[in-house]
């Protein structure tokens, strides 16, 4: 059999890839006998050494053997391991307490919550002989949501409507409102050509509406403004209960995590759940400069565990309240910032490329001005290197973000913890170089000493783990398992099976034997029971890449069956002794 073609996201189907992580032992629901709890997860056997693999493998990349810098040089970097409960201070200092806010909107009657900002209405008009036109022009100017006067300004891009309605149908993120019904008076319309169907509201849709007379309406499904969810808060009927006046007005939430440390629950005592690891960086940067040989440029990598109490927690494990981040914040000269982001740029979106995420699945895009967040704001740039996950298709969701932090975390930590210019580096080469081109004495010390700028390059490890489940799920219904996960073999779970072909005539010993000597080196199933079929189907939906078989002729002529996972091929002998070289020079 020929190699499978890979389905493209947009066609897998996001309930086969999560069932499939179950019955695999993949992901599972955290808590899930006590009916779990939502946005947290547990990774099963499978799903463990996936994620094992994928940030071993970014921390031999990053810390152990970095690339070659953007002129050929050796790049410092060393790792860190940070507490996940630091000084309150911290985040006093780092903006989350004042400004991590989200405006959310309460259900009184049934006390779901969501974010206001991700609030969808559908507006309805009658529709004309001619089309309306440049409605995309409003949304992209922010006027959704529309008030009265935007209602006016509507009307002049699109021209005069026989009938304007106000959004008559509410929609909270993440809702799946599949085959929608519009009732206007007396008359049900249906949605037909280019409404989402299934899938959940992530962005703007006009769609157009039918009755069964066959009268036709447009229609738009457009997240709601906050001003009008303000004003309107007492008329909109909820999206849970479809009653009018159970919905709060938006008000902001802080998504951090509360604790308290020791025995009294006070606001003196009170601790957060860091909900980033970057600010462990920032505060050991004097630490790591005064017992580290590294100089600028020079990058502190972590990875670890951050938490944030996110209100609508969705799409599997792509949006968690607890969720593991790989990040590096890498110090450079201030002038030297654009060079540098280019460049973690491209590093990042090569090395995610390399791990089998390589294809139109996955892309770069560069923020637009009113995206920067509040550190990036005068920076040389911030990025987004994008999947496209099943429920994002045709769109993409971030895996990893590359930002020019410049020095603003270094400076409000050096004046929230009155170190001031203590926390600044002393650039001795900088000062070597200035001395021998003549700089006054004067310049030097202003110069070589300073806040270094930061490039930080932040990647989210549970969903790069998801992105690589959901491009090695491969739908193949000539196997019996009718499915396999086409990881790259540096990524696979499992890298091999060794299996006897029956249980006796000592074809277990010689396999056992076997798996001992690879096992020293790789993850690998032995497994001597059931048919060969049904043991290669577990490890197609494994995504084990190679399975070696013991048979007859390993007792008589000391060869093995190899397997191949992705063209099916089973031709192919090799020596028993070889079987590590081989195993070797396919995945590492």
């Amino acid at each position: 059999m020929s190699e499978s073609p890979a389905a493209s996201p947009k066609s897998k189907s996001m309930d086969d890839i999560v069932a499939l992580c179950r019955r695999r032992g993949f992901i599972w629901q955290s808590s899930e006998i006590y009916g779990g709890i939502n946005g947290f997860w547990d990774y099963g056997p499978l799903g463990a050494e996936l994620k094992r693999n994928l940030k071993d493998a970014w921390w031999h990349d990053i810390v152990k053997c970095p690339p070659a810098g953007p002129h050929g040089d050796i790049i410092d970097m060393v790792g860190v391991d940070c507490t996940i409960i630091m000084n309150p201070k911290v985040w006093v200092a780092s903006g989350h307490v004042g400004g991590f806010n989200d405006p959310m909107i309460d259900d009184k009657e049934t006390k779901q919550r969501f974010r206001a900002d991700h609030f969808y209405g559908l507006f309805i008009t009658m529709k004309l002989k001619a089309e309306p036109v440049a409605l995309a022009n409003l949304v992209a100017k922010g006027n959704s949501g529309f008030l009265t006067d935007e209602w006016k300004l509507i009307k002049t891009y699109v021209g005069t409507f026989s009938e304007v309605c106000q959004a008559n149908h509410f929609f909270n993120p993440g809702t799946k409102v599949g085959a929608l019904k519009v009732q206007l008076g007396t008359t049900t319309y249906s949605a037909y050509d280019g409404y989402p169907g299934e899938n959940p509201i992530s962005e703007s849709v006009r769609m157009h509406l039918v009755d069964k007379a066959g009268n036709e309406l447009l229609g738009y499904l457009l997240p709601i403004s906050i001003a009008y969810a303000t004003e309107n808060a007492a008329a909109i009927p909820s999206p849970f209960n479809d009653k009018a006046g159970s919905l709060t007005e938006p008000r902001q939430f802080n998504l951090m995590f509360e604790s308290y440390i020791g025995a009294v629950r006070d606001d003196e005592n009170r601790a957060y759940l860091r909900p980033e690891t970057a600010q462990g960086i920032f505060c050991n940067f004097k630490n790591v400069v005064d017992t580290s040989r590294v100089k600028v440029p020079f990058g502190i990598a972590q990875v670890g565990k951050a938490f944030r109490n996110e209100v609508t927690p969705r799409n599997f494990t792509f949006r968690s309240r607890e969720f593991e981040q790989m990040e590096i914040e890498f110090f450079i000269r201030p002038e030297t910032a654009n060079e540098w982001y280019r460049y973690w740029r491209d590093a990042r979106f090569a090395w995610w490329k390399s791990i089998g995420l390589a294809g139109d699945n996955l892309q770069l895009r560069e923020h637009d001005k009113d995206e920067l967040a509040h550190y990036a704001k005068d920076g040389a740039g911030t990025c987004d290197i994008e999947y496209r996950f099943p429920f994002t298709a045709p769109g993409f969701g971030e895996l990893e973000g590359v930002a020019h932090r410049t020095d603003f975390d270094l400076r409000q930590h050096a004046r929230h913890s009155g170190l001031g210019d203590k926390l600044k580096y002393f650039d001795q080469e900088l000062q070597v170089q200035m001395q021998a081109q003549g700089a006054s004495k004067e310049e030097i010390a202003e110069r070589s000493k300073y806040f270094p700028h930061v490039i930080e390059p932040s990647a989210g490890a549970d969903r790069g783990t998801l992105a690589l489940l959901c491009e090695a799920y491969t739908a193949d219904p000539g196997r019996p398992s009718g499915v396999f996960m086409k990881f790259d073999p540096r990524m696979a779970p499992i890298k091999a099976g060794v299996f006897p072909l029956v249980n006796k005539e000592g074809m277990p010993e010689v396999a056992h034997k076997l798996y001992l000597e690879l096992r020293q080196k790789w993850n690998i199933e032995y497994d001597p029971k059931s048919s060969i079929g049904k043991r290669y189907a577990r490890m197609d939906e494994a995504g084990t890449p190679y399975c070696f078989t013991i048979d007859g002729d390993t007792l008589t002529a000391g060869t093995v069956t190899v397997r191949d996972r992705d063209t099916l091929k089973q031709g192919e002998r090799i020596a028993l002794d070889k079987v590590g070289a081989f195993l070797a020079e396919k995945v590492g």
